[in-house]
């Protein structure tokens, strides 16, 4: 395992042009609560959350890997490291601690230390079962699917719904097999 360089992340995210925060958060927001408008079902609102993090994740990976020089990772518990510590530090400028692996190493946990999209919100009796966060978990599925892991990611615990902590579990289902476009051979 290709050791992870301890402020590499830190690095990055003082080297990455930032949006401010509270823009950020705020545009957030109105964007969830535009999407509460118009599709009225918290369950689609949070596939659409997730479809939309997914869509970001899918072209967010490239940025990662240009300006990171992170190299391939060799399996799933150093990836996971890798996200939580470089990946998380330079597009939220947080870190989140990985945990709870099952003896097969294919699911763990990111426990965040903060989370940049719920300052200012509050959630309603009537949007309980929304998961705010939901982009969050399709940005890391869809940034690990372009580098051959197809994952489910998924929150355990929400902050927002009076958890103790933002909790989400990333359980690799198999990893795909490159494909390459031609074959040197010929």
């Amino acid at each position: 395992m290709a050791p992870v360089a301890p402020r590499s992340g830190d690095v990055i995210f003082a080297n990455v042009e930032r949006v401010n925060a509270e823009l950020f958060t705020l545009t957030y927001g109105a964007i969830v609560r535009q999407l509460l408008t118009d599709l009225e079902e918290v369950d689609e609102v949070n596939k659409q959350l997730d479809q939309m993090g997914y869509n970001i994740g899918v072209r967010l990976i490239d940025e990662f890997l240009a300006k990171s020089n992170v190299s391939r990772c060799v399996d799933f518990k150093e990836t996971a490291e890798v996200i939580a510590k470089v990946g998380l530090k330079m597009f939220l400028g947080i870190t989140a601690t990985v945990t709870n692996w099952d003896v097969e190493g294919t699911t763990c946990s990111l426990i965040l230390e903060d989370n940049p999209l719920v300052d200012f919100v509050e959630l309603p009796d009537t949007c309980q079962g929304l998961n705010y966060c939901s982009i969050l978990s399709g940005v890391v599925r869809g940034a690990l699917e372009m580098v051959s892991m197809k994952t489910e990611v998924t929150w355990l615990r929400d902050m927002l719904r009076g958890d103790d902590a933002f909790e989400l579990q990333l359980k690799l289902l198999k990893r795909v097999p490159e494909e390459y476009p031609y074959k040197d051979d010929e």
